[in-house]
């Protein structure tokens, strides 16, 4: 994937004394007072600011905010807090400046914060008007935002379009080799395990990575849905039974490719969904029709996590069954240390899969962790982000 990277404009002195405009993700948790309660996403974009002070540009940074209604300012959409939070951990004062499409006065060395960029009418729609006005700001545009990059809005592509240079920030950057290393030129045998609840909400995806995957590892309420297909009884269990066609559809694909869907051979099952509920360890064949089945079994897990350490490439969404419940979390735990010990390059990504991560502490041994939930599963399904459609043409004149 060719894109301009803003590390390589800063190495090369193209950025001293340019006004740089760099659109990062600063949408953080707020309690009911506006305090930040959770900084992960203001520390991430540190890099990409630093880099811009440290070249010598005039640096403006912008972010969404929660979902104003564009046009009408309230007080809780304020990034007044993350301001002041952004000051604190660059230890430089760190102005926020309103009503800024007219103009802003930075100097090189100076870093401000321009407000809510979702306060802007047109923002959404990629007004033209407003992508024009946002470009004239800047000499470059750093889009350093992976969780907007699915979305096609004024300050993540209409700029981008317009601006004099587009460039890929660190955290873009890095998000954007992932998904190259992951998908577009996998070591082989490439394995995807995409667990949920609904095979619904994640069929395209399946749909996607059968014409790709050597193993599509399925778990939680999906994986009931395909042992369904497979004949097998899931007693009471989570299931789509009018999508069983489609689940057998993408058994059938992925079988005439030479590749599999490894269906549990075992499972953990309960009488009721509860984190004391007695765990019992079934053959998948003999589930009973009051059993609800909460986790992979332990012969499944040892299957699976032998498949993982042979693999090339993993690329990992969704945990595998309840993993909140001690009892039903020893699938989950399985597959994460499995692909820990692998030596395959694996991406990961999903707020499930990332509290699972957190939970059983790999995080140092996965190759690359996303930030970007919804941009994550679009890239899984196949689609272009328009961010990176937008710095690929920007890139290639």
């Amino acid at each position: 994937m060719n894109f301009i990277r803003f590390s390589d404009l800063c190495a090369q002195g193209q950025a001293r004394g340019q006004r740089v405009f760099i659109r990062a993700d600063l949408n953080v948790p707020q309690d009911d007072e506006g305090r930040i309660t959770e900084d992960t996403r203001i520390r991430a974009s540190l890099a990409c600011i630093r880099l811009a002070l440290d070249a010598g540009a005039a640096v403006m940074v912008t972010s969404h905010l929660g979902r104003p209604t564009e046009g009408e300012f309230s007080p809780e959409d304020s990034l007044a807090p993350v301001a002041e939070r952004l000051g604190e951990l660059l230890g430089r004062e760190v102005p926020l400046i309103s009503n800024w499409l007219s103009g802003v006065d930075v100097q090189p060395g100076q870093v401000v914060l321009l407000e809510n960029c979702r306060l802007n009418k047109g923002e959404k729609k990629n007004n033209e008007a407003l992508a024009r006005q946002m470009a004239s700001l800047c000499d470059i545009f750093v889009h350093d935002a992976f969780g907007t990059a699915h979305r096609a809005e004024a300050s993540t592509y209409g700029i981008a379009q317009f601006a004099k240079v587009a460039s890929a920030g660190p955290l873009l950057a890095a998000e954007m080799d992932a998904i190259s290393q992951a998908l577009s030129a996998p070591k082989r045998p490439l394995v995807a395990i995409v667990a949920g609840s609904k095979v619904s909400t994640k069929l395209t995806i399946l749909q996607s990575l059968a014409s790709k995957v050597d193993q599509l590892i399925v778990g939680g309420g999906i994986a009931n849905t395909f042992m369904l297909a497979a004949g097998l009884p899931i007693g009471k269990s989570l299931a789509e039974k009018d999508l069983v066609g489609q689940a057998h559809a993408v058994i059938t694909a992925m079988k005439a490719r030479g590749a599999e869907v490894p269906i549990p051979t075992d499972v953990v099952v309960a009488k009721t969904f509860a984190a004391d509920a007695p765990a019992t360890v079934k053959k998948a064949s003999e589930v009973a029709e009051d059993d609800l089945i909460l986790d992979i079994g332990p012969e499944t897990t040892a299957r699976l996590a032998a498949q993982l350490k042979a693999a090339g490439t993993i690329v990992w969404n969704g945990p595998v069954g309840v993993f909140e419940f001690d009892a039903f979390s020893k699938g989950t735990e399985g597959i994460a240390r499995a692909i820990a010990d692998s030596p395959a390059f694996s991406i990961a990504g999903g707020g499930d899969t990332l509290a699972a991560i957190a939970k059983y502490g790999i995080e140092k041994q996965v190759g690359y962790i996303s930030t970007g939930g919804g941009a994550f599963l679009e890239v899984l399904e196949g689609k272009t982000l328009p961010a990176f459609e937008i710095l690929a043409q920007r890139a290639a004149g």
